[in-house]
């Protein structure tokens, strides 16, 4: 049969000899693209295939065709990327596309810094009072429901929750000042077990708020206890990142050893002049405790001044009661020279007086829900004090009455000097702390901070290109196999075989931030394409509107094969 190897294929098939297999079939592949795969190891040039939701195979000059090819001949391809501290959890109502984390390769969304159930039906009553541009109806009541709601509304990112601490306190004990009773800290863990077993990746708290503030730390310890046997994380905006920040430290230290939970602390900073000097023993400490075995990470959004409301500039027992109770109070005359004395001390005993901390010139106004005051955003404090004639703790006081709102603000209030140094930290990821606008629509109706637009186009293109501070396959590892390992999404974060293909394709060369604080609604540029289980969420530089992003659960959750919080409290894989 020696004369078979000049037959032509076609009678070769026929039985005159092996014919070749068929080329592989493809749903997509990335060609030729120099792909970090999230390890921080050295990127190499290979293609990227993708069948259905996961990628199926990595390798130069890969045999066979994709239905859909992308030339990524010259960029970088990496995992998509983890906004560990988001808050889309209203915009994503408005407008399920993410755009502007969109287009700097975010594929996962981490809310639940304050999260959005469980609710009893007075908070549900006043989520919608208190809702401001954007306007929704409130038809959930676990945190497992609006997360199934905000999927089947199509979203393209995917989104993953925590359960918040002071949701869970709210819904059983109000918005006051009070403590516990034993019954009443034994359905709060109940509250945190269901929120686990409904997907929740771990509790969080934001311990600056009211009233989240008025909980102690044996109440926190139990909470985080319940959901770390679910195999949760344990994630906090700390009591104190200014005038007390070495007790906020160890605090989240002591919960995490006591809770057996890893901790994860968020927006890493250190608040006011006064403390700049204090990242040097706090990141000591840390590694520290690390070195003992607490398990102890954190995040970090890359800007020098930090937004929230106008309730950071006052002090918590004015708020006792909720937003309504704060607007009565600050009506009365003496109630008002009372909080105005205290937003004047520099250094309070009791609470974080960011206001002391920026100063008026250093509190920039951003969003308002009553239109007669939405012309003030991007304007100080200051300057509308003067404008008014008033003082600019009186100005802040009325300003929160006229709105009825906290009102959205920006303190400036960090060092550049130390950003870059945290930059450095290998256990620091990275968060937005914002909302995924779009420049368009509903969004343009108030002003928000440039990290919604730019923290992580900021962190490739300045950080890494520019400044040096962080080496490109590290800033990828940090963007991607960290807060996944932190968070134990085994599956997601890296790209490998068997990986959800949640893939960015982007320029090292050109990435960049472009938002400012006067022009904050300016997307990132850079960013080819995006793909987010699979498909198209964003493609030749440009979002497609496709619903192509899940809710992300954690492995407490019961809809999964041998789920719930028995199973789940296993090992964790953690970052050392």
């Amino acid at each position: 049969m020696k004369f078979a190897r000049l037959l032509p294929l076609p009678l070769l098939a026929l039985g005159l000899g092996a014919a070749p297999p068929a080329p592989p079939r493809y749903d997509i592949v990335i060609r030729g693209g120099t792909v970090y795969d999230g390890s921080g190891g050295r990127p190499f040039v290979a293609d990227v295939a993708v069948k259905g939701d996961r990628i199926v195979a990595i390798g130069p000059h890969l045999h066979g065709r994709g239905s859909s090819e992308v030339n990524a001949r010259g960029k970088a391809v990496s995992p998509g990327f983890i906004n560990m501290l988001a808050h889309p959890e209203e915009s994503l109502i408005a407008d399920g596309r993410a755009v502007s984390d969109l287009t700097q390769g975010v594929t996962l969304e981490v809310m639940g810094e304050v999260s959005m159930g469980p609710l009893s039906p007075s908070m549900k009553a006043l989520a919608a009072k208190r809702q401001g541009d954007i306007k929704y109806p409130v038809t959930w009541n676990t945190l497992g429901e609006y997360l199934e709601m905000l999927e089947k509304r199509g979203i393209s990112p995917n989104i993953a929750s925590f359960v918040g601490a002071g949701t869970v306190r709210e819904n059983l004990l109000g918005e006051a000042d009070v403590q516990p009773n034993s019954a009443q800290l034994a359905a709060m863990q109940a509250l945190v077990k269901q929120a686990m077993e409904e997907g929740a990746l771990g509790l969080t708290d934001a311990l600056i708020y009211a009233p989240n503030t008025y909980a102690k730390t044996p109440e926190l310890i139990a909470l985080a206890k319940t959901s770390a046997a679910c195999g949760g994380i344990y994630t906090v905006h700390m009591r104190s990142e200014g005038d007390r920040l070495e007790q906020g430290v160890q605090e989240t230290i002591e919960i995490a050893r006591a809770s057996g939970a890893p901790a994860e602390i968020y927006h890493f900073k250190q608040a006011g002049r006064g403390n700049w000097a204090k990242i040097g023993p706090e990141i000591a400490t840390i590694e520290n405790a690390r070195a003992q075995g607490i398990r102890i990470s954190a995040d970090m959004y890359v800007y020098t001044a930090g937004a929230t409301g106008l309730d950071a500039a006052m002090p918590s027992w004015v708020q006792d009661g909720g937003l309504e109770a704060w607007i009565t109070r600050l009506q009365d005359p003496a109630t008002r020279q009372r909080v105005k004395a205290e937003m004047l001390t520099l250094h309070p005993a009791t609470w974080e007086n960011l206001y002391a901390g920026a100063g008026p010139d250093g509190l920039l106004l951003l969003g308002f829900n009553n239109p007669k005051l939405k012309p003030l955003a991007g304007k100080t404090l200051a300057q509308v004090a003067r404008e008014r004639g008033k003082s600019p703790e009186d100005t802040a006081m009325d300003l929160v009455v006229e709105d009825g709102s906290r009102v959205g603000v920006a303190y400036f209030l960090m060092d550049e000097a130390n950003v870059r140094k945290a930059v450095k930290l290998p256990w620091m990821s990275f968060g937005s702390d914002a909302e995924a606008p779009a420049p368009e629509g509903v969004f343009l109706l108030t002003k928000t901070h440039p990290r919604a637009y730019g923290n992580f186009a900021r962190v490739l293109g300045h950080y890494s290109r520019e400044t040096g501070d962080i080496t490109l396959p590290d800033a990828i590892r940090r963007l991607t196999s960290l807060p996944a390992d932190n968070l134990s999404l085994f599956d997601r974060g890296r790209l490998k075989v068997g990986a959800f293909a949640d893939v960015v394709v982007f320029d090292p060369a050109t990435i960049a931030d472009h938002a400012t604080y006067d022009k904050p609604d300016q997307l990132s540029t850079g960013v080819d394409d995006v793909l987010v289980n699979g498909r198209f969420a964003f493609r030749a530089g440009k979002p497609t509107g496709a619903p192509t992003g899940r809710v992300v659960r954690g492995r407490a959750w019961t809809g999964a094969p041998g789920g719930g919080c028995r199973a789940a409290a296993s090992q964790w894989r953690w970052t050392k």
